[in-house]
């Protein structure tokens, strides 16, 4: 993976970050780009065909950090459905960056193995999400603050997806 950081973050400590979490995937002719965004607290985009993913951090988040997910799956209700906001709180702006990095590897992963890379929010935050919360320890809570429990947002198989891929070999390392 070609990694450069411009953030005040450590390059070494959140390249190794990265690449820890994305080991089992073949990263080869990606390129990672962090840096601050120009006013939002965080944003992520990927360029599918390019291989190109932007992490933009804000300079003057505090941590911790919560921020709004959609992992939740959505809810029927007498007008349609509508999908629950988790939150996840992220001690640091490394742990943010990951997020967000994950969250648009996920995109880039389903890209390569042939699925379609839209409409898959709920499915990248809740890729994104199992790291923090497995690897790292980050709380997932509701709006008012409860924890939210494993089996109310860890649903589907985000992983499975890639694996059983129509062109799968194309990203497993």
């Amino acid at each position: 993976m070609d990694f450069r950081n411009s953030t005040a973050c450590d390059s070494v400590r959140l390249h190794a970050l990265f690449a820890w979490h994305a080991r089992r995937w073949r990263t080869d002719g990606l390129v990672t780009r962090v840096r601050f965004s120009r006013g939002a607290p965080f944003s992520g985009t990927c360029y599918y065909r390019d291989s190109l993913i932007y992490v933009n951090i804000g300079r003057e988040n505090p941590y911790p950090f919560r921020f709004a997910i959609s992992a939740a799956p959505t809810e029927r209700h007498s007008r349609g459905w509508r999908r629950p906001l988790l939150y996840l709180t992220v001690p640091d702006a490394e742990r943010l960056a990951l997020f967000v990095f994950l969250h648009e590897l996920y995109h880039w992963l389903a890209f390569r193995v042939g699925r379609s890379p839209r409409w898959k929010e709920a499915l990248c935050d809740r890729f994104a999400t199992l790291a923090l919360v497995d690897d790292h320890n980050c709380k997932l809570t509701d709006a008012k603050g409860g924890v939210v429990s494993r089996e109310a947002w860890d649903i589907g198989d985000p992983v499975g997806l890639l694996l059983r891929g129509p062109q799968s070999g194309a990203v497993v390392a």
